[in-house]
């Protein structure tokens, strides 16, 4: 008999190849993986809420799995971090008992993410690798008035990688608020799921906006034009965080 373990996840996604298992690096569901066999000698597939890319971050990733060893959940997490503690930039924040209907990424009913720009001249330090760098002076409060045109369901189109394998690219965007603290610019971005690079593409727009080359009625046009090609460049992996999963 197994038990459904649901885990909150932390990591650094800088040298990752992303959240999923690949052959080309490593990921963070094959160090958790690795670690649960270490930890219980059992091979389990670890599913996540969201299949972050390469170099994206998270603050609040979950993910379930189903384990047969008898372990209490806090025993779990400590073991869990004492393996992944040097392979991997992953920590697991909190382990619980979950339902065995429960489905990290299917019983979601939402997903919050935060991308953040440091908007400055001098180059990044301590926020290399985890924030995108613009030197141009971005007018933050344009980019906000400009997001809110995005709200509601849409075909985001426009904001869709090529390769995206969703099924629909209608989507309904609950929140977009651009916001700047200091020297910093954070866009947080809050919807049921996201198209394949959906948010990245948003931001890489709105900083269209920041600097005075697009108004919002162009973004406007662009999100109706639903092409790729209609809309603004793609924004650094580095400055995205998954922040939360709502269930």
């Amino acid at each position: 008999m197994t038990t459904r373990f649901k885990l909150l996840i932390e990591y650094a996604g800088s040298n990752l190849v992303g959240w999923q298992r690949q052959d080309n690096g490593p990921s963070v569901q094959q160090a958790i993986e690795e670690a649960i066999e270490k930890t219980t000698g059992e091979t389990v597939t670890v599913h996540g809420a969201g299949r972050t890319d390469a170099g994206v971050h998270a603050l609040g990733q979950v993910a379930h799995a189903d384990i047969a060893y008898a372990i209490q959940p806090e025993r779990l997490c400590e073991a869990l971090n004492f393996y992944l503690r040097p392979a991997a930039p992953v920590a697991i924040l909190a382990v619980e008992v979950a339902p065995a209907e429960f489905h990290a990424r299917f019983s979601a009913t939402g997903r919050a993410y935060r991308y953040r720009i440091v908007n400055r001249r001098a180059p990044l330090t301590v926020d290399l690798g985890r924030a995108w760098h613009l030197k141009v002076p971005l007018d933050a409060g344009a980019m906000h008035d400009a997001a809110q045109r995005l709200i509601g369901q849409h075909d985001f189109s426009t904001f869709r990688a090529t390769f995206c394998q969703a099924k629909s690219p209608i989507k309904t965007l609950d929140r977009l608020d651009v916001r700047r603290l200091g020297e910093e610019i954070e866009v947080i971005a809050e919807a049921r799921s996201f198209l394949h690079h959906q948010v990245r593409n948003m931001v890489g727009s709105l900083s269209l906006v920041g600097i005075g080359k697009w108004s919002a009625d162009r973004l406007v046009a662009a999100l109706a034009a639903r092409d790729r090609t209609k809309g603004g460049p793609t924004a650094p992996a580095d400055g995205l965080y998954l922040t939360s999963v709502r269930y």
